[in-house]
């Protein structure tokens, strides 16, 4: 391990994939995981494991991000939408359509990449705190902008996920059957009784999906949600250590879930309380500061989760690049599980 900076967080794997890794734990996906991925699929049938990208709706949820939001594009004078193209050259019969789109890339279905938590840790052991992301890379330069002239990253975008293609193994792990709808917050011995009820095994390399069932309730609000979402459906107790170590044991490579943070937080209207007090989302330092572990946010998905239960399974290949958007510290994606 041929670190380039003198020290690391406690518990982090910086270095182990090398100096310059920015894929995380999705190195984990080798060929061989990704053929055994394939060895799950059986009946052909696929899951979009997406929202619809204007849901949840409203600002509920988060009062920052906002729904799509549709501007027109200029055609010769006219709104390319709907165009006629006669009215530009009388012999087309064309008809002719384009837009632009202000979207929060964290709005509704989506990862979080490496560049959405880091924290501020002394790398060099010189007294001087730096804020840094995962495997000490800095994402701003030094008067603290990102690429040059906008606030974009400029290392561990999200944009590095992409390049790995993010095809593995899913498996999923039903806390809504187990708990209902009610807010629970799961901790490991929770998830324990779980994994060993539905006999559940996870493995290097996996990606991890939570169906706690608050994406069916979103789905269900049609874009009008009730405030009591922000308070229903089971979180993970992020404040909970034997939970944090089962996420470094298991050799996860990805952890996705279909409620807001995937762990207990203040958005959702409940702090975590955690001996780690110099931060409000433990779970989120651990798996994208610490290990390079991509969280998946706002996923659907009941009409999975209720497939592999009625076929006695808990695996799936899932295929699930963000987009390729450099610079962003989070992006939408479109999942599809495959069984």
């Amino acid at each position: 391990m041929g670190l380039r900076w003198k020290y690391r967080p406690d518990g982090s794997n910086w270095g182990d994939f090398g100096d310059d890794d920015q894929h995380g734990r999705m190195n984990l996906i080798t060929e061989h995981v990704r053929r055994r991925a394939l060895e799950e699929v059986t009946d052909g049938r696929s899951f979009c494991l997406s929202l619809p990208l204007d849901l949840p709706g409203g600002k509920v949820l988060n009062p920052r991000r906002g729904p799509p939001e549709f501007h027109p594009i200029e055609r010769d004078g006219h709104v390319a939408f709907n165009l006629q193209m006669s009215r530009i050259e009388p012999n087309f019969t064309d008809v002719h359509s384009d837009e632009a789109v202000l979207l929060y890339n964290q709005y509704s279905t989506h990862w979080d990449g490496f560049a959405h938590k880091g924290a501020v840790f002394d790398i060099n052991g010189d007294g001087n705190p730096q804020p840094v992301f995962y495997n000490g890379f800095q994402i701003a330069d030094e008067q603290g902008n990102g690429t040059q002239g906008t606030l974009g990253a400029i290392a561990v975008s999200v944009a590095e996920m992409a390049e790995t293609c993010v095809q593995g193994r899913g498996v999923m792990i039903d806390l809504r059957y187990h708990l209902g709808d009610e807010r629970v917050d799961v901790d490991f011995d929770i998830l324990s009784r779980i994994l060993e009820a539905d006999k559940i095994v996870v493995e290097e390399g996996d990606i991890v999906c939570f169906h706690t069932g608050l994406g069916d309730l979103i789905m269900k609000s049609r874009g009008n949600p009730d405030p009591a979402l922000r308070t229903r459906c089971a979180v993970l107790d992020g404040s909970d250590q034997r939970l944090l170590d089962w996420i470094t044991d298991t050799g996860v490579a990805a952890i996705a879930a279909d409620n807001l943070a995937v762990e207990r937080s203040s958005t959702l209207g409940s702090p975590a309380h955690c001996c780690d007090v110099s931060t409000a989302l433990p779970l989120h330092r651990h798996c994208l500061f610490k290990l390079g572990v991509h969280l998946g946010e706002l996923w659907y998905l009941t009409d999975l989760a209720v497939w592999l239960r009625n076929h006695r399974r808990s695996r799936f290949l899932l295929t699930a690049p963000p987009l390729r958007l450099p610079g962003a510290a989070g992006a939408p994606v479109t999942p599809v599980a495959t069984v």
